[in-house]
């Protein structure tokens, strides 16, 4: 009865919009950090601007934490909805991370397979975009949900592969005559990879979304 009940009441489709929110966030940022590993000049500029998207990300997730509070009916569980938020939040995080890490050491120049992942980055994001307003219809879209998912999964096992190779390149490169580039671009590689690893998480819990609810 309850399930029949909550079924026919109107949803807070604030979530939806939050989580479409947050996703187009995630979007600005990866194209911030993806800016920052081009070099030059503009480094600190596009650091500050991926700080900026990051608060701003902060915000979004506090309001889907507000939402929760106070909604008596919610599209899916509350936990999923916290596990999501909190996984977008992450990725998010992550990329800020990568950009103090780079003004820490004040870096200026990059490796190509650093600039690499982050292109696998702004994939992430992308797919991610595409994914969350399908969960509006969870049983209309199941399916998509799914191919979306195993995408994200696979550019994620991409950036692993550009990982290791970078650090391989690194060390057989520069570390030779600069121990500290290989600490510091090792570092950054870590970073890149947690990001990607984040936007799994995404996809990890869109997934069982979607099990759950399809």
């Amino acid at each position: 009865m309850f399930h029949f009940i909550k079924s026919i009441m109107p949803r807070e489709e604030k979530f939806f919009d939050l989580f479409e929110a947050h996703a187009a966030k995630a979007v600005e940022a990866a194209g911030s950090l993806r800016a920052i590993l081009d070099g030059g000049k503009t480094v600190a500029d596009n650091c500050a601007k991926l700080s900026r998207q990051e608060e701003e990300a902060d915000h979004i997730s506090y309001e889907v934490m507000q939402a929760i509070r106070r909604a008596f009916i919610t599209p899916f569980d509350r936990s999923d909805i916290k596990a999501l938020s909190s996984a977008l939040d992450d990725a998010i995080d992550q990329m800020n991370k990568t950009g103090k890490v780079v003004m820490l050491y004040d870096v200026r120049a990059f490796e190509p397979n650093m600039r690499a992942m982050a292109d696998r980055v702004i994939m992430l994001a992308k797919l991610t975009t595409e994914a969350l307003p399908l969960l509006r219809n969870i049983g209309k879209n199941g399916g998509k949900l799914h191919t979306l998912t195993g995408e994200i999964t696979k550019i994620e096992e991409q950036s692993d592969q550009l990982n290791d190779e970078g650090l391989r390149a690194l060390y057989k490169g520069k570390a030779k005559k600069d121990p500290l580039a290989f600490i510091v671009g090792s570092e950054l590689y870590d970073h890149l990879e947690k990001v990607c690893d984040r936007f799994e998480d995404v996809a990890h819990v869109v997934s069982d979304i979607v099990i759950e609810h399809a």
